[in-house]
């Protein structure tokens, strides 16, 4: 035992492990640049020729004394290091904000998301503020919390698979590269549509942010790259057959009763919230997010003679809002497509006609020059009939399907903008009700 620890304790045995873990690391990376990092692990370890933690003597340990002040530092600096490796590198965790994936996912469920199911990306903007996203705490989202000193391009790290189809999956907001600081919670470029770019620019204070530093979402990837979507009559559809439905699904019915009002009771049985349910009274009508199970149960009691799924056929109400934003397509949230979702090396034929589809995938996340001059298409200055594309992408829809600003309104995800993949439930709470017990530790499907 005396010998082991003996061994333990040795400057040479603490440098091999260190080193051959570091190499690993690196390996993981594949940046042969860090290598050099091997000079101050021999340094730390051997030489000692500089005080890596400047915050304490060298010679603290060997004196015996503790300082209660230095101890403190070396835990804080101990757990920010460790924490921050986790956070960037394996997993996440994340709070569930909105609606818009009830009921597979409640507002103030907690989760943990996995980096390394799809493999972790390599930060874009590495200097940064720890624990924080794009904005530092107590500042009102305006003062960012990242430095672009250093700008690093896409890399993901291997990891044990990629997006499948119908995962859940937390995303940077693919529009969220140009934001509107007086209203972050809308989209600038659906701000532009809307009210024009001089007025945007005129009444609110613009930023930019890099991929890493968008807004997370959470969404289920519905199509993945080679996929054909199409949602008929509020029904989706991926290469022609009927996608799955989950046993949370929600979208909006109408029901009308025969003058009597429907016992709360009986929603609050269902699990339906009083913020799903918009009633007219007068009408004997009630508006309802809701599950196709709830629906089925609704239309066997006794006062309801009505119950039908409101579907939008409003094309001109839509046409700001959903894309590709073009008067010649002419879709709704309801009825959709049909939509080739782009896969990595695939080619297409480009023409006036589809690139609405697909320009901000080829000028934006692909970082092309397009220009399109009479009937003709430029790409970085030559004439394109084709485009062969750098990345795999998704559509991602929301399991409550008429209350989730997804893919319908603001298009493709794409490979560089994956986050990872909502892996369960750690915590839950609802501001009414209290912590849901139920939920905890609950996986995610």
């Amino acid at each position: 035992m005396k010998k082991i620890k003996e061994i333990l304790s040795n400057k040479w045995f603490k440098f091999g492990y260190v080193t051959l873990a570091y190499l690993l690391f690196i390996i993981w990376l594949r940046n042969l640049w860090l290598i050099l990092g091997i000079a101050i692990i021999y340094d730390m370890y051997i030489s000692k020729k500089v005080n890596w933690t400047f915050w304490k003597p060298r010679n603290y340990k060997q004196s015996g004394k503790k300082n209660a002040l230095i101890e403190w530092v070396d835990a804080i600096v101990f757990a920010v290091v460790a924490a921050s490796i986790i956070r960037i590198f394996f997993i996440e965790a994340y709070v569930i904000p909105s609606p818009s994936m009830e009921k597979t996912l409640l507002v103030g469920d907690y989760l943990f998301v996995s980096k390394t199911a799809y493999g972790p990306r390599v930060p874009n903007t590495p200097i940064s503020f720890p624990f924080v996203h794009h904005s530092l705490p107590f500042t009102n989202n305006t003062v960012k919390s990242f430095l672009t000193w250093i700008e690093w391009p896409y890399k993901r790290l291997a990891g044990f698979g990629e997006v499948k189809r119908n995962d859940v999956v937390v995303f940077n907001f693919p529009e969220g590269d140009t934001v509107a600081v007086q209203q972050q919670d809308r989209s600038y470029y659906r701000l532009v549509r809307e009210q024009g770019r001089d007025f945007v620019w005129q009444n609110n204070d613009i930023i930019v942010r890099p991929v890493d530093k968008k807004e997370n979402y959470i969404k289920r990837a519905v199509a993945v790259g080679g996929d054909v979507l199409q949602v008929k009559s509020g029904q989706l559809f991926i290469n022609g057959k009927p996608a799955e439905v989950f046993k949370g699904q929600q979208s909006t019915f109408i029901i009308r009763t025969n003058g009597t009002p429907i016992d709360m009771s009986i929603f609050e049985s269902l699990g339906i919230s009083k913020g799903d349910i918009q009633a007219d009274y007068a009408q004997s009508t009630y508006y309802l997010y809701t599950t196709l199970e709830n629906v089925n149960k609704l239309k066997s009691v006794a006062n309801v003679v009505f119950v039908s799924e409101i579907i939008n056929t409003d094309y001109e109400a839509m046409r700001i809002e959903i894309f590709p934003h073009d008067k010649n397509y002419k879709w709704t949230e309801d009825n959709f497509g049909p939509l080739w979702v782009p896969k990595k090396g695939a080619t297409i034929k480009l023409s006036l006609a589809n690139l609405p589809l697909y320009q901000r995938v080829i000028a934006i996340y692909e970082k092309n020059q397009l220009e399109v001059k009479g009937s003709s298409i430029y790409i970085n200055g030559k004439l394109a009939n084709s485009y062969t594309f750098k990345m795999n992408y998704y559509f991602m829809m929301g399991d409550n399907r008429h209350n989730s600003a997804d893919s319908r309104f603001w298009g493709f995800v794409p490979e560089d903008h994956v986050v990872g993949k909502a892996s369960f439930i750690w915590f839950s709470v609802d501001s009414e009700s209290g912590i849901r017990w139920s939920r905890i530790f609950k996986g995610i499907h």
